[in-house]
């Protein structure tokens, strides 16, 4: 058998990813803690948004609902000033309210003031900000932005994309090490009882870990960039009705540009009955989604958008752009003719923000968000064992076994480290961090050991 033998190899294989898996959990850990947690929260929030909020997001059951332009004309009297909104979500079932949504200064990114008007009265039952695409109200507003960045804004921003840039990687280690393992993970008490159930609740877990960190992924700010080029290169993005009325070359759109900016200023040439009409012409072009939002020409070259906007299954997220004046179709798009990968990429969002199969969904995330608050509680349980009972060096560095390992296969695990830090740059940082902080320990270890030695030898 050779010096560098397979068998030798994937000893030192094991232990690179064995310690890489264990500095993952101890300091990551706390990131991808606050991450699962706040998740959860927010995946539980829907029940608690509609009971805080209930007489606002509903109204009367009794009458006829009144056409949109009674309707918008309501909140005009409400606001005092004659402003158009800049977006129109019709009451999408009998007893719902109407949103209408303004553009105003001082909102955040994605942010709307929204009136909610009861079709059948014409009461105005609210007035909040709304946040994203799905239009939540404060409460989970707040509990979604410090989800994403801690309420810190895009400094905040970081701590997510850390979690979820190596989540996937703890994940798919600790799959590794249970494979290697799982033989010997035969305890049912003790020390090893805690290894063996963290590491078959890591297996079981892991399909459901990866995708929390692929999809979470689409959102970071660095990592979500360089996603958002290579789906663009690819294909992948989603297509949207242009509303160009001259250049009517589509745009690759990007389903989170609503999570960046606001939409576009309304046309002032605009009357209150068009929104009728542009629902009427909508509704008889094929768009029967009940969810809808009427968004009007932001200027005289620019046509009316109608979206669907029910992303549950199945998905109902098809557009058309109207002519201003004819409320002629100009532009559609049509999901069932999306490409598959665009397609996945949409259900993958949907998915990950709980709403894709409703109540069933949010309880299958909350649950595996669970699960990973468990292994996190775990591991740490089994590292404070480890610095209680083990002596000697009790957390041996990652460099040890990486400049044992034969010269092609220590070439191979630079290369990988290389590509993903330029991949996933918060990743790349972190790891460079670590491994210069990982490869002073190793050479403090081996200068008091030869320290020692030449002592001895005195």
């Amino acid at each position: 058998m050779t010096a560098h033998s397979p068998t030798r190899t994937g000893r030192l294989l094991f232990a690179l990813i064995s310690r890489l898996h264990l500095y993952i959990g101890l300091f990551i850990g706390p990131f991808i803690l606050i991450a699962a947690l706040s998740g959860i929260a927010y995946l539980l929030s829907p029940p608690l948004e509609e009971w805080f909020y209930h007489d606002t997001l509903y109204g009367v059951t009794q009458g006829e609902p009144q056409p949109l332009a009674e309707q918008i004309a309501a909140g005009q009297r409400y606001l005092g000033v004659p402003t158009l909104p800049s977006a129109v979500r019709p009451a999408p079932e009998h007893g719902d309210t109407t949103r209408l949504m303004f553009s105003e200064p001082g909102l955040g990114p994605s942010e709307h003031r929204a009136l909610f008007v009861d079709p059948i009265s014409l009461a105005v039952t609210g007035d909040t900000t709304v946040y994203g695409t799905s239009g939540i109200l404060p409460l989970r507003t707040a509990i979604d932005h410090f989800h994403r960045q801690l309420l810190m804004g895009d400094i905040g921003r970081l701590y997510s994309e850390l979690a979820a840039s190596w989540l996937w990687v703890a994940a798919l280690g600790g799959l590794m090490l249970w494979v290697w393992q799982r033989r010997t993970l035969k305890a049912r008490s003790g020390p090893q009882a805690t290894r063996r159930r963290h590491a078959t609740l890591g297996w079981v877990l892991s399909l459901g870990l990866l995708f929390f960190s692929a999809t979470g992924l689409t959102w970071s700010q660095w990592a979500g960039s360089n996603i958002a080029e290579l789906r663009h290169a690819w294909g992948w993005s989603t297509p949207s009705a242009s509303t160009a009325l001259i250049d009517t070359d589509t745009q690759p759109h990007d389903e989170h540009a609503e999570h960046r900016g606001h939409m576009a200023m309304v046309s002032t040439a605009i009357a209150l009955d068009d929104f009728d009409r542009a629902l009427s012409a909508a509704r008889q072009a094929g768009l029967n989604a009940a969810r809808l939002q009427l968004t009007p020409p932001s200027g005289p070259q620019q046509a009316w958008r109608v979206a669907e906007i029910d992303r549950q299954w199945p998905t109902q997220v098809d557009q058309v752009a109207l002519h201003p004046h004819s409320m002629a179709v100009t532009d559609q798009t049509d999901f069932t003719t999306f490409p598959l990968a665009a397609k996945l990429t949409r259900w993958g969002i949907d998915l990950h923000m709980g709403v894709l199969f409703g109540i069933v969904n949010q309880v299958v995330l909350a649950l595996i968000a669970a699960g990973l608050v468990t292994l996190i509680i775990w591991g740490y349980l089994m590292a404070w064992r480890r610095l209680r009972t083990v002596s000697g060096q009790r957390f041996p560095t990652v460099t040890e076994p990486w400049l044992m390992l034969p010269f092609t296969a220590k070439l191979s695990v630079l290369f990988v480290a290389i590509v993903l830090g330029m991949a996933l740059p918060v990743l790349g940082v972190s790891l460079a961090v670590f491994i210069v902080i990982d490869a002073l320990r190793w050479y403090v270890k081996q200068r008091n050991s030869a320290h020692r030695q030449l002592t001895e030898t005195r």
